[in-house]
């Protein structure tokens, strides 16, 4: 078992940085790094402290088992909502999306429709075009991707998608959540 790889997921899953989670048990950022990569090992004590910061019991953390963890969203599982006055329909792909280090999304854009422009962050962001094309407002700049087009791009500028062609669109967008 990799005691500090799975220590590093718990903590990912929390939001925590190593140094957050050394403040929060008394030890250092240094020793949760090493932790983490398995270089040392914690005392019970110590693991323990760990745990309970992280929320989880030693009898959960040392269960292999994938405790009912959902792999497969049916259409059923997921959520839409329209917007009219942009001319987009956004659909959820997967229910608890938000509490997970993606976000995965399906957007169709009308003729003229325009996803809503957002502020920087450090999200990265993923978009394959399904269909039609989009052009991508990136702080200054603009580009362009047609069908079968990948795009990829740090979210630290403003960005907004619209649709760039002359009928419907399709992408399937994928963005991360900012853990600082």
């Amino acid at each position: 078992m990799q005691i500090g790889s799975k220590i590093k997921s718990l903590r990912l899953q929390k939001g925590l940085t190593q140094e957050e989670l050394g403040e929060r048990t008394n030890l250092s950022k240094g020793f949760i790094s090493q932790l983490e990569r398995d270089l040392n090992s914690p005392s019970i004590e110590t693991l323990f402290s760990i745990l309970e910061v992280l929320g989880t019991t030693p009898k959960d953390f040392f269960d292999d088992t994938l405790k009912e963890q959902r792999i497969v969203y049916t259409a059923q599982d997921q959520t839409s909502y329209k917007d009219e006055e942009k001319r987009y329909n956004i659909r959820w792909l997967i229910p608890t999306s938000n509490e997970k280090e993606m976000e995965p999304v399906l957007i169709t854009l009308s003729k003229q429709g325009e996803f809503k422009r957002f502020e920087p962050s450090p999200a990265e962001t993923f978009i394959y075009v399904l269909s039609g094309k989009i052009r991508l407002y990136l702080g200054e700049e603009e580009f362009i991707a047609d069908k079968g087009n990948a795009v990829y791009y740090d979210a630290t500028f403003p960005h907004q998608i619209v649709n760039a062609y002359d009928g419907i669109t399709k992408i399937l967008l994928v963005a991360t959540h900012s853990y600082l």
